[in-house]
């Protein structure tokens, strides 16, 4: 009888890679659910399956706090009044317009992961870090403090997943995040800026 001879496991499938399963953590909920069927090939992107589900649960978290702020500002664009109305009600546009975009750009990334994007309500207000719109419209001012607050929120969540990312050799995950810390920075910063005496 012939003998067997096991071939070593290649470093890829030894084991988990040293950043699988270390997902900053919000209530202990998994929220990225793993797509796919029987029919389609298993993802092999050269990232592994861990740590796939790590930074899909990451850019979920970054996905629900977008879109909160972008609910907000979109309210706020609607109900801001007041001697600033004009510049506001035109400010607010051109960012609840970013937002809107740059959901699509995290689901879609998500999906690339082999994972399903959160997208409903139900979902959002579980894994959402940055609060539901308030009921009754703010005076003009307090809508700025309140958006101030909530790009500066979205920022801090994404940098939190970038070392997820990195560490996962995910570089087009921590340049998307990276570009998102980017842009919620100078938008937290302008609208601070309207604040000041």
């Amino acid at each position: 009888m012939a003998k067997v001879v096991k071939k070593p496991k290649s470093a890829a499938t030894a084991a988990p890679s040293a950043s699988a399963g270390k997902v900053p953590k919000k209530g202990g909920l998994v929220v990225a659910e793993e797509s796919g069927s029987r029919n389609a090939p298993i993802i092999n992107i050269g990232i592994d399956r861990q740590d796939r589900a790590a930074i899909a649960e990451g850019l979920s978290r970054v996905l629900a706090d977008t879109y909160t702020l972008y609910l907000t500002t979109h309210n706020f664009h609607w109900n801001v009044t007041g001697p600033h109305f004009n510049s506001l009600h035109a400010m607010f546009m051109t960012q609840y317009t970013e937002l809107w975009g740059s959901t699509d750009v995290l689901a879609e990334r998500i999906r690339a992961l082999g994972h399903y994007a959160p997208g409903s309500y139900a979902e959002f207000s579980k894994i959402a870090t940055v609060p539901d719109v308030p009921q009754n419209p703010p005076k003009a001012m307090e809508m700025v403090r309140i958006l101030v607050k909530g790009h500066e929120t979205v920022s801090r969540i994404a940098r939190e997943f970038i070392p997820v990312a990195e560490e996962a050799g995910d570089d087009p995950t921590a340049d998307m995040l990276t570009a998102r810390c980017t842009v919620h920075d100078q938008t937290a910063w302008m609208l601070r800026s309207l604040l000041e005496d």
